[in-house]
């Protein structure tokens, strides 16, 4: 695969800081000499535009050829992650939309919230960790968390490069400084800002900062993800969550008490089971957007609602994302021609059936199948047109696109007027990167990030 195209296609992502040589090369996979010759055809094409190239070496000149190109393709009065406050909101409007979303069909977890609750009055600081697979709910409880004490918080977004320790701290340190009115601290790191906090306290008061998906934190090694400090002071907590990894790979070492939730762990099994059946009552019986289209699923094939229940809890395997996706194709007919048996085991089957049933192996380079991977290549919200000229057609037949075969997969957000997509879970992020790693010699990669380059530079030079 021609990688210069891929290197002119990763430099295009607003908030995520350049990679240097070495990451480069391992990123894709060719030697740092490799990396050099590309970036040396970048530069070139692009030399005329941005003269500032020929003052620069290494980490500069990436820096100013990034910053040039979202310059160009992204012209916000503000930032894309907007860290400041919102008298009419209760949380960071940064993560308004994020967290209403998350708790607007939130059921159960109590158990995870008794656990933590208990960790706070044993312990007069530390570090609290909901650990679970992609899809068991770990962000929902942090939204349901965040709206019901109103906490400072952050969620690490892969898809939507929000999950930098420097975009991290100036949202925390914005949240802190107007809740507890801190002066001159614009510039103050963590330790100090939590040191601020701790000495504003009143008896019986607590500091709790909750921080999602810290497994999607994109920084350099060495220290703590997002250099979170070893001590705290005391009445100060961290409520975190993060998918497995094994212990070689922890990257979070303190100096103050912490203890784990594995969501996975046998004990829990029943009260996993328990919320995943109480969501789907919820979503039958209640939910104006789909319990009529799912009663009507139901009553058509003679199933008790209990029967219902139980056989989608178990075909769910306790993942809160295969319901999300599946309760509302079938509200939608998407498996009207199923029974409720037939229906796909488990997150991944479902995003397998998914694949099958749009025929996009079937039917490979269709416009669906490019526009994927647009926005899979290109990993930063961006809007329905440039994804249109990228593709080169009409903006009409990718707004169709988007709205028709992968709304449910899309997060859109509003960037200064512009309604923008980016991919909405990591779990499905993590499926079309296995479809790549099975498929990575097909035309169509090549081909999409040969229209980025080619989009990039004509709208530049």
């Amino acid at each position: 695969m021609e990688q210069k195209e891929t290197l002119l296609a990763a430099l295009f992502s607003p908030e995520r800081a350049p990679l240097n040589k070495a990451q480069l090369s391992v990123k894709f996979s060719i030697s740092e000499a490799a990396v050099t010759q590309r970036l040396g055809e970048i530069y070139k094409k692009f030399s005329k535009s941005f003269p500032e190239l020929y003052d620069q070496q290494g980490a500069g000149k990436l820096k100013i050829l990034q910053t040039k190109l979202i310059q160009k393709y992204y012209q916000p009065s503000q930032p894309l992650v907007d860290t400041q406050s919102s008298n009419s909101s209760p949380y960071p409007e940064e993560f308004r939309s994020l967290i209403e979303e998350k708790i607007r069909r939130f059921c159960g977890r109590g158990f995870v919230f008794e656990t933590f609750q208990q960790f706070i009055t044993e312990n007069p600081h530390g570090y609290f960790t909901i650990v679970g697979d992609a899809g068991m709910g770990k962000s929902s409880i942090v939204a349901k968390y965040v709206s019901e004490h109103k906490s400072p918080c952050y969620f690490n977004i892969l898809v939507e490069r929000r999950n930098r320790p420097e975009l991290f701290l100036k949202s925390i340190r914005r949240q802190l400084i107007d809740r507890y009115q801190l002066p001159k601290s614009e510039d103050a790191d963590l330790p100090t800002l939590l040191a601020q906090v701790a000495g504003k306290l009143t008896a019986g008061d607590r500091l709790v900062i909750a921080i999602d998906a810290l497994d999607e934190v994109e920084q350099e090694p060495g220290g703590n993800l997002l250099h979170l400090p070893k001590n705290l002071p005391n009445h100060v907590y961290f409520l975190l969550t993060r998918r497995p990894y094994s212990l070689d790979k922890k990257r979070l070492l303190v100096d103050v008490p912490e203890k784990e939730l594995d969501l996975r762990d046998e004990k829990y099994v029943n009260f996993n089971q328990e919320d995943i059946k109480e969501y789907i009552r919820f979503v039958i019986n209640t939910d104006s957007d789909y319990k009529d289209g799912l009663k009507n699923w139901i009553q058509t094939r003679k199933v008790p609602d209990t029967t219902f229940v139980e056989e989608v809890a178990n075909k769910s395997e306790n993942n809160f994302m295969y319901l999300r996706y599946v309760l509302p194709a079938i509200a939608k007919g998407d498996y009207n021609d199923l029974s409720l048996r037939q229906l796909p085991d488990g997150l991944q089957e479902y995003y397998q059936n998914h694949w099958v049933r749009m025929g996009i192996d079937a039917k490979p380079g269709q416009l669906m199948e490019i526009v994927l991977y647009i926005l899979l290549e290109i990993a930063t919200p961006i809007p329905y047109d440039m994804i249109a000229g990228i593709a080169k057609v009409d903006q009409c037949d990718v707004g169709k696109v988007l709205e028709d075969e992968w709304v449910e997969y899309l997060k859109k957000q509003n960037v200064e007027g512009e309604i923008c997509y980016t991919i909405y879970h990591a779990s499905f992020l993590d499926f079309l990167k296995a479809k790549r790693e099975m498929d990575s010699n097909r035309r169509i990669f090549l081909e999409v990030n040969q229209r980025i380059a080619e989009y990039l530079e004509e709208g530049i030079v």
